[in-house]
């Protein structure tokens, strides 16, 4: 094998538990939360105004509009406040403070990155490159939310990570979203929920939807019914609000840095984590970019492969993966299409590299094996490690491999341009494998990623240590490609 130099870069990512989110504190069913305002209401006013002095003096510095975000969080419980009753600010503020909590996102772990060139590229001098960098934050539960950082590629190929906000922000969920009627009616259809009372549901709305006229047009023909629905049309009714729901939109404000931007699980299929988001920049059929990332959807049992799509880092749309080979984990779309066709990578056996065509993004139903397991490293099994980057060479994929003692590396091979499930090559020993310093941390033994960059034919690498930290590495691409043996 024809020598390939990789560089680990100084650059490093830790986890860093000062970083922490402001989010709603459920203290059980509604009469221990009754019982929680009542000894707040029995508080004399002085003393409510000093608990709220220390309340702001230790925490305000924290968070950004402190102030506001415990007056919001005081209206949500508005059903469980005295009717008529007039509260003093103060004492909404401390109400407020005592149905909300700190919460660490990335207390365990920052790993798992993916890299895309960010959307603004301005003021930048020639050979420069701005990217943004995706990773995996693991907090309190285990439970693994999707955060960012940008940084820059200088001339020099010096890899600059900006300092991160201290602050952290969710985004607001936009309250009324559209939906396509065609697209919404086939995912009722892979759902197995096309029946009579299903159509009558579609058939009253128009062809783009919100979730207002959805939860209208529901209530209506429940409404209609004298006898209540049956079993069977209360459980589709279910299934068509869930569909809904898990189909949704979030928005930033955009004076919000972009490492304060943090996409937490929002719905009963993410419940227990997002993980090991995928990006890439795709370019559409007219020229323009938007960018997809494949994730995986953890409720505490069950993963899913589910996809958001962005244009500018600041408006996300979650939309759900439907279709028989929409399943496991590790789906890395092809940053463009290629016959007029959708191309992603896949893993449907938890052991072998899959790829899939589609017309249609939200849909993927047939598969073809691509590749398994040969070498010594990846016996156990071989998955991808993100979307596959244009080469004059061919579509370079990253890949993972498990060997004994579950140790992960990274590897690659190599497609062809116009038929992917064409393999060209692929590397006999990976690229990296964890050295004496990479082995320890939460899953020992684990180099991985979830996105490379191409940039002055250097391949970027950044990569998950131990599902600890985040470190990066750089390679030329014309020694991977020279290393590689032809299939």
């Amino acid at each position: 094998m024809t020598a390939v130099h990789v560089t680990r870069e100084s650059t490093f990512l830790q986890p860093n538990q000062a970083r922490v989110l402001l989010r709603p504190f459920n203290h059980g069913d509604a009469r221990k939360t009754s019982q929680i305002i009542g000894r707040i209401l029995a508080l004399p006013e002085e003393q409510v105004v000093r608990l709220l002095e220390g309340i702001t003096a230790s925490f305000s510095h924290r968070h950004r509009n402190l102030h506001d975000t415990l007056l919001e969080r005081c209206d949500q419980l508005r059903d469980l406040l005295p009717p008529g009753q007039s509260l003093s600010e103060p004492r909404r503020l401390l109400i407020g403070s005592c149905f909300l909590a700190e919460y660490s996102v990335e207390s365990a772990a920052l790993f798992n990155p993916s890299i895309v060139r960010h959307p603004d590229q301005s003021g930048l001098p020639a050979g420069a490159l701005r990217f943004v960098l995706s990773l995996r934050a693991t907090g309190e539960g285990h439970i693994s939310s999707m955060t960012f950082r940008t940084g820059i590629i200088h001339p020099d190929q010096r890899i600059e990570i900006l300092a991160p906000s201290p602050f952290l922000t969710e985004p607001r969920q936009i309250v009324n979203p559209w939906y396509e009627k065609p697209l919404f009616e086939r995912k009722l259809g892979e759902l197995n929920l096309d029946i009579e009372f299903t159509r009558r549901i579609m058939h009253v709305l128009p062809p783009v939807f919100t979730l207002d006229q959805l939860r209208e047009a529901l209530n209506t023909e429940q409404a209609r019914l004298p006898d209540g629905l049956t079993l069977k049309d209360q459980a589709a009714a279910q299934g068509i609000w869930l569909l809904a729901r898990s189909n949704f939109e979030v928005e930033f404000q955009p004076d919000r840095d972009m490492s304060e931007r943090v996409l937490f699980p929002a719905t009963p299929s993410q419940r227990n984590g997002i993980e090991d988001a995928r990006f890439v920049c795709f370019q559409n059929d007219d020229g323009s970019h938007n960018y997809y990332a494949t994730f995986t959807a953890y409720d505490g049992r069950v993963v899913v492969p589910e996809l958001v799509e962005t244009s500018d880092f600041l408006h996300f749309r979650f939309i759900t993966l439907n279709g028989p080979a929409a399943i496991n984990k590790g789906m890395a779309l092809f940053p463009r299409k290629i016959g007029g066709r959708y191309v992603m990578l896949s893993r449907q056996d938890n052991e072998s590299t899959s790829i899939m065509f589609s017309g249609n993004v939200h849909f993927w139903n047939e598969y073809t094996l691509l590749l398994t397991p040969v070498f010594p490293w990846e016996i156990v099994q071989l998955g991808n490690c993100g979307s596959p980057v244009e080469t004059e060479a061919g579509w370079l994929v990253l890949s993972h491999g498990v060997g004994p003692m579950r140790e992960y590396c990274i590897g690659a091979f190599l497609l062809d341009l116009e038929d992917p499930t064409k393999v060209l090559a692929r590397l006999r020993e990976p690229l990296l494998k964890p050295n004496a310093a990479e082995r320890e941390g939460y899953v020992p033994n684990v180099v991985y990623t979830c996105g490379f960059l191409l940039h002055q034919g250097q391949l970027i690498i950044p990569y998950g240590l131990a599902d600890h930290s985040t470190g990066f590495a750089t390679v030329p691409l014309s020694e991977v490609l020279a290393a590689m043996e032809p299939v």
